[in-house]
């Protein structure tokens, strides 16, 4: 979506070249690209400005980011859309279960990106979908959009530089010990496009921690945290300590208590990419795991 940005110089960055100012607040070379190709994109006082042009203290720097392209082969289809959170620059929403992230030859109307464009359809500015952290489609619970390209970039730069905390519940098959750390690479399984292995030779670093928050004789509900974010990296990591999730057709297809893998997306802990302000959101486990084992009260 069109975003503007209004910056008051002070003496901290007083004879700076604005690149080098955009560059500090997370404005990537494509988006700086952009901004040089419209008119309005940089205004120093009100007028047109160069990206190499000094500022000095008092000045106000305005930016336009303007979407060129809306995404590509998104068909806006109204579905229910529980947001948790939003504001100019981020949407942060609870995804369903049943529900991929993006739209695929056998998912072409159904996907979480569907439901957002019509959430948008009224917009002035093209749509363009970017997820920040992605969920498998039977995984429920809170997911990042970014609403423009600014916090996009930022976003995803927090992410590679784990700066996004990200919390799962999760029901599985057995009684693990009360708390544990595995760190195991994953690569991909070489026969198959979509499933995962723990490799230690060829795969990548993952590191997950689990805390057991009750159980039955056969069943235990966790509460996992991830340093890593690999493909599909709580299902593996639990199927390869001995404990796999229930009802997950790829890594242990039972679904005689539910049918898909108990996983949720429970807790995201960030700061805001353009204020800064730290953020926590939480969403209640959903229905067909609290069925199975409900979450302890200290946890709601």
């Amino acid at each position: 979506m069109n975003r503007n940005f209004t910056y008051h110089i002070d003496i901290e960055h007083n004879n700076k070249a604005i690149d080098l100012f955009l560059k500090s607040h997370g404005f990537s070379r494509h988006i700086l690209s952009g901004l040089k190709a419209n008119p309005q994109g940089i205004l120093l006082n009100g007028v047109h400005a160069t990206t190499r042009q000094l500022l000095s203290t008092g000045d106000v720097l305005s930016i336009q980011i303007l979407e060129e392209k809306p995404s590509q082969n998104i068909l806006p289809m109204a579905a229910p859309l529980s947001v948790c959170y939003e504001d100019e620059d981020i949407l942060v929403v609870n995804k369903p279960a049943d529900t991929p992230i993006h739209p695929s030859m056998n998912n072409y109307d159904n996907s979480l990106a569907n439901t957002v464009a019509y959430y948008y359809r009224k917009e002035d500015s093209p749509f363009v979908f970017r997820c920040i952290n992605r969920l498998d489609r039977d995984t429920t619970g809170l997911t990042i959009i970014a609403k423009n390209a600014l916090s996009s970039a930022i976003l995803s730069s927090m992410v590679s530089r784990r700066k996004i905390h990200r919390e799962y519940l999760a029901i599985c098959s057995g009684i693990p010990p009360r708390q544990g750390t595995v760190n195991a690479p994953i690569a991909r399984k070489s026969d198959s496009c979509v499933e995962r292995i723990v490799d230690y030779e060829q795969g990548e670093q993952a590191i997950t921690h689990y805390t057991r928050l009750t159980h039955t004789d056969t069943l235990s509900l966790l509460a996992l945290k991830l340093e890593t974010g690999r493909t599909h990296q709580i299902r593996v990591h639990m199927k390869y300590l001995g404990y796999p999730l229930i009802g997950d057709y790829l890594y242990h297809p039972d679904t005689s208590r539910i049918n898909r893998q108990a996983l949720h997306s429970f807790r995201l802990t960030f700061c805001h990419p353009i204020t800064g302000e730290k953020l926590c959101f939480t969403a209640p486990l959903p229905e067909d795991m609290a069925a199975i084992l409900p979450l302890p009260s200290y946890m709601k």
